[in-house]
């Protein structure tokens, strides 16, 4: 199954997380049928994830979510940053909890480092089923 390693760096809830983002490694590890991997999953803020996506984007602008796969450690997926304050925002101009769109970050995360991508539409499609499928799958739909 795919294990976890969350790193708080926003604040010092971690539980206030944590089950969100298992949740989802799990609903991942039974849709994808991923065995005994593991995903670093690093919860920062705004000026954070916005440096670490101008330093590796080139983008200087606030994003939601970051991935990093990882194609060197068999064991390791990748790092995924997520801005906890994004997270915030995104859940109230979408109408739906923080955990949903935690779930959503995270999933989304997960797929990345996975070699998932959405640059064509037929891509989009078949990484946004998925994310859907999961998400169904552990009660995190819209």
């Amino acid at each position: 199954r795919l294990k976890t390693n969350i790193v708080n760096e926003y604040d010092n809830d971690t539980l206030k997380y944590e089950k969100t983002i298992d949740l989802v490694a799990k609903g991942a590890s039974k849709i994808l049928k991923i065995r005994w991997k593991l995903i670093n999953v690093i919860l920062v803020n705004s000026d954070e994830i916005k440096r670490i996506n101008r330093e590796y984007r080139d983008k200087d602008y606030e994003t939601d979510v970051i991935s990093f796969p990882n194609d060197e450690d068999k064991k390791e997926i990748g790092d995924i940053f997520i801005s906890i304050p994004k997270a915030i925002s995104q859940a109230k101009e979408y109408g739906h909890s923080f955990e949903r769109e935690l779930g959503f970050l995270t999933c989304h995360g997960i797929l990345h480092c996975l070699g998932y991508d959405h640059m064509t539409q037929e891509e989009e499609k078949i990484m946004f089923d998925l994310q859907n499928k999961i998400l169904d799958y552990i009660k995190l739909s819209r």
